[in-house]
């Protein structure tokens, strides 16, 4: 069984998109032996953990400082782990302190073959920021890696403009189709409404994501000042620009139409979508999007903005509906267009579900990503 060494900022249980995704991923991939290499970050976690198929092997001493430690502890851990055990190759779970751990380990075993996956979702310019000196590591990471996987034509594009030598493979994050379009029943679609205070013949508006200024959920809340009294929102997540959207509302006087639910578990999730009638996000930036993946598979026709990776999937009124960056009167008026234009809600709604299922299903994403991995590891 060929053996893999995963580098990456953080795992399990400190996650966001790209974690998930690797777990689903490697979960799926019993074929390989992998070993991820991360930052501990949080005290109380252990060395070595086994999660999934994935042993987890942290390093530090429970501090956001650990993250600068692990191009010289991580490394130090992966080459013990391979004085044990022949590595097939090396995978970097996105270009960031794990790309620099990876990059520092191939320059100690130069021979190495090394695969880069691009899950970052921030405005591009960011990465160059907090790179600052290091700017020239950060694009060394590109140009080191013998295969590329970026979750969207986007995350491709700049690949390259990085240095990346190859065509990058674009396999995008995959959604639980079972979990997502398994349909709640009406009685059930109705208590939950109630339990949040929308009523019957509100408009329910739902946004799940991190509260942070890129997905300028701000925008969201003051649409509503463009949309009938009937039209409520629904705001599922944390993050650092939560106190500022809350002073928001009151500032708007909307509070009676937004209800802030907290970060809700992936289990929750799907109950809460179809509870809702609307999905929408107007990020400033994205990877992917796999919240508005997750929506279509729910059944819920979806508003998002043109930028990164959300234009792979987000067809006009096809599968979703475009709204303009920072443009809250354009976010009412593709709400209002769903809920009145004859046909098109329902539209939306069956072509989403055919995307979602033709072209983001776990099983088929790790098979590609099975493939990737042999094709560099021969």
């Amino acid at each position: 069984m060929k053996r893999v060494l995963i580098f990456s900022t953080t795992y399990f249980p400190l996650v966001g998109g790209a974690e998930v995704a690797m777990k689903e991923v490697t979960d799926r991939l019993p074929g390989w032996q992998f070993d991820l290499i991360c930052a501990r970050i949080q005290k109380g976690l252990p060395s070595v953990e086994k999660i999934g198929n994935v042993t987890v092997q942290r390093c530090g001493f429970g501090s956001p400082v650990d993250k600068l430690l692990l191009p010289i502890l991580g490394v130090g851990r992966a080459l013990r782990i391979a004085s044990r055990q022949e590595i097939a190759c090396i995978w970097s779970l996105m270009a960031s302190f794990g790309g620099f751990a990876a990059l520092t380990y191939c320059w100690a075993r130069p021979k190495t073959k090394m695969l880069l996956t691009l899950q970052e979702g921030d405005p591009l310019e960011h990465y160059k920021q907090r790179a600052g000196v290091l700017y020239f590591l950060h694009r060394m990471v590109f140009r080191r890696a013998n295969a590329v996987q970026a979750i969207s034509t986007f995350l491709g594009t700049w690949a390259t403009e990085m240095g990346f030598k190859g065509t990058p493979e674009i396999v995008p994050n995959g959604v639980d189709i079972a979990k997502f379009t398994t349909r709640i029943s009406p009685d059930e679609r109705l208590s939950i409404r109630r339990s949040l205070g929308f009523g019957e013949q509100d408009v329910v508006i739902v946004t799940a994501s991190r509260l942070s200024k890129k997905n300028a959920v701000d925008d969201l809340i003051r649409s509503l000042a463009s949309l009938p009294p009937s039209y409520k929102l629904l705001i599922a997540g944390v993050g650092e620009d939560e106190a500022m959207l809350k002073a928001l509302v009151k500032e708007q006087g909307v509070a009676a139409r937004v209800m802030f639910v907290g970060k809700k578990s992936h289990d929750e999730l799907p109950s809460l979508l179809q509870a809702s009638d609307i999905f929408c996000r107007p990020s400033l930036s994205e990877g992917l999007g796999n919240s508005f993946l997750e929506a279509m598979a729910a059944g819920v026709p979806i508003i998002g903005t043109p930028v990164g990776g959300i234009v792979d999937f987000l067809q006009e009124g096809k599968t979703g509906v475009f709204c303009a960056p920072r443009d809250p009167a354009s976010i009412a008026s593709a709400a209002l267009r769903i809920q009145t234009e004859p046909g098109l809600r329902e539209a939306l709604i069956r072509n989403g579900e055919q995307v979602v299922r033709g072209g983001y299903d776990w099983d088929s994403i790790a098979t590609r990503l099975d493939a990737l991995l042999k094709s560099i590891s021969v």
